[in-house]
């Protein structure tokens, strides 16, 4: 069981990883988790007003089993294979952190202060979830594709696009690390 409950090395996930790629591409799918959305949104007929959800959503039922997989999968996690206490932070992220009033894992998987209930009842942070879930959405949409999807997916097929979305994603992260992140949460 202590093999399962902490962290795996790179080298493992990364080769499992590699696998389920391998058997995608052997079988022609491609792996996305927003591209549910479309087929969630197209289940609904939506199709006959909004001619981008007009497709056939069928052929893209086994990706919906991936995401079904991937919550039962997260919930089994978390309740049953989780051992936070191996969370080892650096020290000057704790530090960092400490100074936007987050606090450390200290046997949590996620801190109170982004995950907790006490969110939704500051407006500030409500506005947040809503206008960074639009954002993720739009940057979806726009990308044509998710991280996942272009990172995993898409960088295993050499798709130059992906590679230029991922490296988006990186930079897109780094600014919001390194400079909004401590706007939203200054003390």
């Amino acid at each position: 069981m202590e093999y399962i409950t902490h962290t795996w090395h790179w080298a493992i996930s990364g080769f499992l990883i590699g696998m389920v790629m391998l058997t995608l591409i052997f079988f022609g799918k491609n792996f996305g988790m927003s591209s549910n959305l479309r087929s969630l949104c197209s289940m609904t007929g939506i199709g006959k007003k909004v001619a981008f959800f007009d497709w056939d959503w069928k052929s893209q039922r086994w990706n919906l089993v991936v995401v079904i997989g991937a919550m039962l999968g997260g919930y089994v996690a978390v309740h049953f294979l989780s051992d936070a206490s191996n969370v080892n932070l650096n020290p000057k992220t704790i530090e960092q952190l400490a100074s936007m009033n987050i606090d450390a894992p200290d046997g949590k998987i996620l801190p109170e202060a982004l995950f907790g209930s006490q969110i939704f009842e500051s407006p500030k942070l409500i506005l947040i979830l809503i206008v960074g879930g639009m954002l993720i959405g739009f940057g979806s949409r726009y990308a044509g594709g998710c991280t996942s999807g272009h990172a995993i997916s898409g960088m295993s097929n050499l798709q130059l696009p992906s590679l230029k979305a991922v490296v988006g994603f990186f930079i897109g992260g780094l600014i919001m690390s390194y400079f909004l992140l401590p706007l939203i949460f200054k003390r």
